[in-house]
């Protein structure tokens, strides 16, 4: 957040900077509230610009075997840009490289999912897969896995068609 503060400002005062030194060097035929509106323009449009990368650098960040399986575009009216184009701010990650596999049951594996959420820490979660059934379901405090490979405490949902959840579980090899 710090890094992305001190861009703006930097921006702003580069940005009207540059239109105060054009200003000048034109004998003052510029008007004098263009610097305070190009000021302006740096500063909303590095926010903006800031915004859009977010997911970009995060994502870009994670280490190998580390795959986003779902992620969340908004549209937000105080934002008005992101009617033009709707904004991540949400996404989700899953360990590929650590998935386990019940020893009784081939077909239940288990995953460790990371939540990264803009402005917010990232949090970490188990996810239980049956691979067979095309089920998942969200491992919570009460939940137990028998040595056969049932849950006990938990329901299982049944994945959508094209659940970026079940494909990276399941054909993890």
């Amino acid at each position: 957040m710090a890094f992305e503060f001190f861009a703006a400002i930097v921006a702003a005062v580069a940005l009207g900077g540059m239109v105060h030194l054009l200003r000048r060097l034109t004998g003052t035929r510029l008007p004098n509230w263009s610097v305070t509106v190009a000021a302006a323009v740096g500063l909303i449009g590095t926010t903006i610009w800031l915004e859009y990368d977010w997911f970009n650098r995060v994502s870009a960040e994670l280490p190998e075997g580390v795959q986003v399986v779902w992620l969340s575009e908004e549209v937000m009216t105080l934002r008005p840009w992101t009617l033009i184009a709707p904004i991540t701010t949400r996404f989700v990650a899953m360990d590929t490289r650590a998935i386990a596999q019940h020893p009784n049951n081939p077909g239940l594996r288990m995953a460790k999912l990371f939540n990264f959420a803009r402005w917010r820490s990232v949090t970490d979660a188990l996810m239980v897969f049956d691979c067979a059934q095309r089920q998942q379901v969200l491992v919570t405090e009460g939940v137990q896995i028998s040595e056969d490979g049932t849950l006990q405490g938990a329901d299982w949902v049944t994945a959508p068609e094209g659940d970026g959840f079940q494909a990276a579980a399941c054909t993890a090899a």
